[in-house]
């Protein structure tokens, strides 16, 4: 009988339709994109390809980067008190809240306890950027510290699960090398390739592709270590952030690998995201699911606000809200705990479930009642 796979036909309508929801009703299309992977992984509407993974995985790292590039390095030095305690309470509350509830009271094991609480941690740095982006906010005070706070909650997260569980090898001490000297050069000589008169604004478009070759290395020889690329992809763009924005070039550089970005790949990282989550696992664990998803939120949110109240009182509510999501190292440390064996297959889906709802909603209530936008008085912030 003659077979047609139509996955990438609903793949390429998934796309299209998200869009015109999220212009629609106002929603972000990263939310859009996420419930209708959960929809096509459960009714599986699409067949996952080794290609999709690795546009997925290459999606996660490039909005990395770029949320790296986006971090306004001067005003996180400046409000660096602030930064480290909404970023270190965002990470450490729901961390021991978790463990303990999974450890003491639900019997997991210690080391998938410890995963639990290291994976449901984490800020979405993925999701916070996009959404910030879309919402014209990274160039606000209000998008600047958030991004600053980001960095800080992943730096937690990355290296609580680097001395946790990743077992070093000289293939992990050879991508840390690697990584360092990347970086380094990177920060040094970039100029060579963005200030070359001949490669501007040319269709061909090497400026991008220098990137996108700098982060195949990350994942390269992060895969041979046996870690993740999310960390030093986020450095990288974080040394190259005021490289692209000194001159015209550079600032229309980064406005083309965004339309690059959002025009495919992250809908993919997205929608594959999505499709991790099986409604089978969680409907029949659901009094556990409930209890996680709340113990991690009210932690979480709880440590966000204490001192986003004291520093960023304007936009407190707004900053809790898109700090509290979770999904990019959150899915990175499930996969990696499933693939080890520290995690069974319920495990992962039910911790796979809360990050995707605690992005969703969170992400949603922000945008929809306490976007910085509604206030006018917030687009005047002087940044010191």
């Amino acid at each position: 009988m003659f077979y047609v796979d139509l996955s990438l036909v609903f793949l390429g309508i998934i796309v299209l339709l998200a869009s015109l929801i999220s212009l629609r009703f106002g929603i972000s299309v990263a939310i859009v994109e996420i419930v209708f992977g959960v929809i096509a992984g459960n009714l599986n509407l699409i067949n996952i390809q080794d290609w999709m993974i690795f546009l997925s995985t290459f999606g996660g790292i490039f909005l990395t980067f770029l949320a790296g590039a986006e971090t306004d390095v001067i005003l996180m030095k400046n409000n660096l008190r602030e930064s480290l305690s909404i970023g270190l309470a965002s990470f450490f509350l729901p961390f021991f809240t978790v463990f303990i509830l999974t450890y003491f009271f639900d019997g997991w094991s210690y080391m998938a306890s410890l995963l639990a609480g290291a994976a449901l941690s984490e800020t979405a740095v993925a999701v916070v950027y996009f959404v910030l982006v879309e919402n014209n906010l990274l160039t606000t005070a209000a998008g600047k510290r958030i991004m600053a706070a980001t960095f800080i909650t992943n730096l937690a997260t990355a290296l609580a699960l680097s001395v946790l569980f990743f077992k070093p090898t000289l293939y992990t001490l050879l991508f840390y090398i690697i990584s360092v000297l990347v970086i380094v050069l990177a920060t040094k000589f970039s100029h060579l390739i963005f200030d070359n008169e001949r490669f501007q604004n040319k269709v061909i478009e090497p400026e991008i592709k220098y990137i996108f070759m700098l982060l195949l290395i990350f994942m390269v020889f992060a895969q041979l270590g046996g870690t993740q690329a999310i960390l030093p992809a986020f450095i990288l763009g974080l040394s190259m952030s005021r490289r692209l924005v000194e001159t015209t070039q550079s600032i229309e550089v980064k406005k083309r690998m965004k339309t690059v970005a959002f025009a495919f790949i992250t809908p993919i990282f997205f929608i594959i995201g999505g499709m991790k989550l099986s409604l089978y696992f969680i409907l029949a664990n659901i009094p556990l699911f409930v209890v996680l998803l709340a113990t991690r939120q009210l932690s979480k949110m709880a440590g966000i606000y204490i001192f986003a109240r004291r520093y960023v009182e304007a936009d407190r509510t707004y900053t809790t809200l898109l700090l509290s999501t979770g999904l990019t190292f959150g899915l990175i440390a499930c996969l990696f705990g499933l693939s080890a064996g520290y995690l069974n297959q319920m495990q992962y889906s039910i911790l796979t479930g809360v990050l995707i709802i605690s992005t969703v909603i969170p992400t949603f209530i922000a945008q929809k009642w306490y976007n910085p936008l509604h206030s006018e008085d917030l687009l005047d912030v002087n940044i010191d």
